[in-house]
C-alpha cells in the first residue's frame, strides 16, 4: 500500500500562508530600503538640483576679409559671444558646433602677448557672464566653409549643465561684434 504525505491543514498553512511568507522578505528589504534612501535624501546627501538658466546677449561671427579670396586665406573665423547666467550656479561652454565648420574649438588667452590655449571648457559664471571675442577667450571655427555672404551663422552651444542651445550668430564686418 502507498502513502502520501500530507501537510497539515491548520492555521498558517496553505497556499495563502507560503505567499505570505515568500513575500515578507522582499517587503521588508523594500521598506528599509526607502526608509534610508529617505533619511539620506532629509540629510541633504543627494545633493539639490539647480537648473541653470542661460542668455546669449551677443552672437557674431566677423567676415574673415571683404574678398572671398583674402577670407579663403585666413582659414579660422572667430566670434563674439556674451553669455549670460542668470542662476547662482556656475556652468561651463564645453563644445560649440556649427555646419560650416568641422572642427570647432574653445581657447584662453593668458595675457597679452602670450599665445592662445585650446581649452575644453570656459566657465559662464553664477549670475555673471562670459565674453568671448577674437582679442579674449574665443570660440574659433577652424576653416569653416565660405559663409561672408550669409546673414547669419548658425552656432550650438553645449554647456555642461544647461545643455544646448543654438543661436543664429549674426555675419558682420571684419573686427565688428
Amino acid at each position: 500500500m502507498t502513502t502520501v504525505a500530507r501537510r497539515p491543514t491548520g492555521a498558517g498553512h496553505g497556499w495563502f500562508g507560503d505567499l505570505a511568507r515568500s513575500a515578507a522578505g522582499p517587503a521588508i528589504c523594500g521598506i528599509a530600503l526607502i526608509g534610508l534612501l529617505a533619511a539620506w535624501v532629509a540629510a541633504s546627501g543627494a545633493g539639490t538640483l539647480t537648473r541653470v538658466r542661460l542668455e546669449v546677449t551677443v552672437a557674431a561671427v566677423p567676415m574673415r576679409a571683404f574678398t572671398p579670396r583674402a577670407a579663403a586665406a585666413t582659414g579660422a573665423a572667430h566670434t563674439y559671444l556674451a553669455v549670460r547666467n542668470l542662476s547662482d550656479a556656475a556652468d561651463e561652454l564645453i563644445a560649440v558646433r556649427s555646419p560650416i565648420a568641422r572642427h570647432v574649438v574653445l581657447v584662453r588667452q593668458n595675457g597679452p602677448g602670450s599665445p592662445p590655449v585650446v581649452v575644453s571648457a570656459l566657465t559662464v559664471p553664477a549670475e555673471g557672464t562670459l565674453n568671448l571675442s577674437p582679442f579674449t577667450d574665443d570660440v574659433v571655427l577652424e576653416n569653416p566653409v565660405p559663409f561672408e555672404n550669409s546673414a547669419s551663422v548658425p552656432l550650438t552651444l553645449v554647456f555642461r549643465h544647461a545643455g544646448q542651445v543654438t543661436v543664429e550668430a549674426s555675419v558682420t564686418a571684419p573686427g565688428t561684434p
